[in-house]
């Protein structure tokens, strides 16, 4: 099958990234796995920066050296990509790469101190006029982002440095330098992700179910480790003309790898919603004070998952391991890319459509509750010619709960196959006292819980390839039925429902 038949991207998110590089390997690993994804991004600006752990140098060479083994994968990379989405060169990303300030924190932020050429970089970026929003990962200190906010706060008004800022999304990996909470404090309307815990308390954070669960002895007994084992990762990873450049690794691998995992164009996640879920965790907004006053802050929400021992692991690290088989095997294809220039010798990604629409966004319904829908996935398929596809259905719930019980809240979609292969299923809504009515009131509402159903398509090549589709289903209670007694408190409202 023709590359046009592969996925394409309507939109490619603008990247900018902040790294300490050479602090310890994990930057070095995810960058390589970052760039086996460079033809879903438009990479804007590889900023090397500082951290408490690396804090009055940075290392602009190392991020070279990855790129000059990336120049020897991109010609190979782009055989298996669609024509429309091809890699961007080695001397492109060569032009990216800037020097953030040799300093620490906020020793770099101040009114009559000059930005460094990361900082002018990211200026620029932020000022280009796009409508796409910049995204601004970080996987070190953020002192370049906070002297680039500084800077357009003192040289702007409060209407164009609002305009500005709206156009900014972050995700930073904890805080690794006194900026973060600076940042959060004095820009509180900026989108920013980041696990909120200790100072350098990192096991409770999000990003470390990538692969931490040994080293944080997190979730124990819940994640398959085997896909991250140095064994694995050596027979799988390292090889190639990039693969080789992954080091091995010190501490936890690719801590900082769940800021694109999030971006990662695959049907899952939706940028703009972090409480949908992704790869890259699942995120929830920290302050829900009144209009005016709240914060764009988003920081660790929950995910329920049964783990390798059986049993069901509640927490925020499993929003991330869940789905680490998935992850780690679409890491292993990307690497036979940059091998292979046959495309009939590796493994590409199914194409997938719900109810004839093909496409990566969530597909957005309306369904009455109680009432039974049908979706249809039968027009998917697989670029490569001999293989078979499975498709699985499974109602995500945890993003429509407001609170970890999700039993006492969020009732089971019935899923009913209507083929042998399951490409068809009709869904049935739980009646409108379960998914329409207030919480604490208990009164009928006529736009009730928004329901996430998930469709993963996995093909049997080797190693397996997933796409996923997220279909939203709105519910509506149009006579207003349902409901019953409400409580001040919300002991009350679930012990009714125990």
């Amino acid at each position: 099958m023709a590359t046009d038949k592969l996925q394409s991207f309507v939109e490619k998110p603008r990247v900018f990234i902040l790294s300490d590089i050479s602090n310890e390997p994990d930057d070095a690993e995810s960058l390589c796995r970052y760039l086996l994804y460079a033809n879903q991004f438009q990479t804007e600006g590889l900023v090397a920066c500082t951290s408490t752990w690396m804090k009055n140098k940075v290392c602009p060479q190392d991020m070279h050296k990855i790129i000059d083994a990336y120049e020897g994968a991109v010609e190979n990379l782009n055989k298996h990509a669609h024509p429309d989405a091809q890699y961007p060169s080695a001397e492109l990303l060569r032009g990216l790469i800037k020097k953030g300030a040799e300093t620490y924190g906020m020793t770099a932020v101040g009114t009559d101190i000059p930005l460094s050429e990361g900082g002018e970089l990211l200026l620029e970026r932020i000022l280009a006029p796009s409508l796409q929003p910049l995204w601004i990962l970080c996987w070190g200190g953020t002192n370049v982002l906070a002297s680039v906010l500084l800077k357009i706060d003192e040289q702007y008004t409060p209407e164009d440095s609002a305009r500005l800022l709206s156009r900014l999304r972050v995700y930073a990996i904890s805080d690794q330098d006194d900026t973060g909470a600076w940042i959060r404090n004095n820009f509180s309307d900026i989108f920013y992700i980041a696990s909120v815990h200790g100072w350098n308390q990192y096991g409770m954070a999000a990003w470390t179910g990538i692969s931490g669960e040994k080293y944080y002895e997190f979730d124990q007994g819940g994640p398959d480790f085997s896909k991250m084992e140095k064994s694995w990762i050596k027979e799988n990873v390292q090889i190639g003309p990039l693969g080789s450049a992954y080091p091995d690794y010190m501490f936890i691998p690719e801590g900082d790898t769940p800021t694109f995992l999030y971006l990662i164009q695959n049907g899952l996640g939706s940028s703009e919603f972090p409480d949908y879920g992704s790869w890259g965790g699942r995120y929830a907004r920290t302050d829900i004070s009144a209009a005016g006053l709240n914060s764009n802050h988003y920081s660790d929400a929950v995910d329920r998952v049964k783990g390798l021992d059986g049993r069901i692991h509640t927490s925020n690290h499993a929003a991330i391991w869940r789905w680490r088989n998935a992850f780690q095997d679409d890491f292993a294809a990307r690497i036979k890319w940059t091998m292979e220039p046959d495309f009939g010798k590796v493994n590409h990604h199914p194409v997938v459509a719900v109810n004839g629409e093909f496409g990566l966004q969530p597909l957005r319904l309306e369904a009455e509750a109680g009432d039974a829908i049908t979706l249809d996935a039968s027009k998917s398929y697989d670029p490569d010619a001999n293989d078979k596809l499975t498709f699985k259905w499974w109602h995500y719930r945890e993003p429509t709960a407001t609170q970890w019980w999700v039993d006492a809240e969020v009732s089971e979609l019935a899923i009913k196959p209507l083929d042998e292969n399951s490409t068809k299923v009709q869904v049935t809504l739980p009646p409108a006292e379960k998914c329409a009515v207030e919480l604490m009131s208990r009164q009928p509402v006529a736009k009730g819980q928004l329901i996430h159903l998930i469709l993963e398509v996995t093909d049997n090549g080797t190693p397996a390839l997933t796409t996923y589709r997220r279909v939203l289903i709105q519910a509506t209670n149009k006579d207003m039925k349902g409901g019953g007694k409400g409580s001040d408190a919300i002991g009350d409202i679930m012990a009714a429902h125990s």
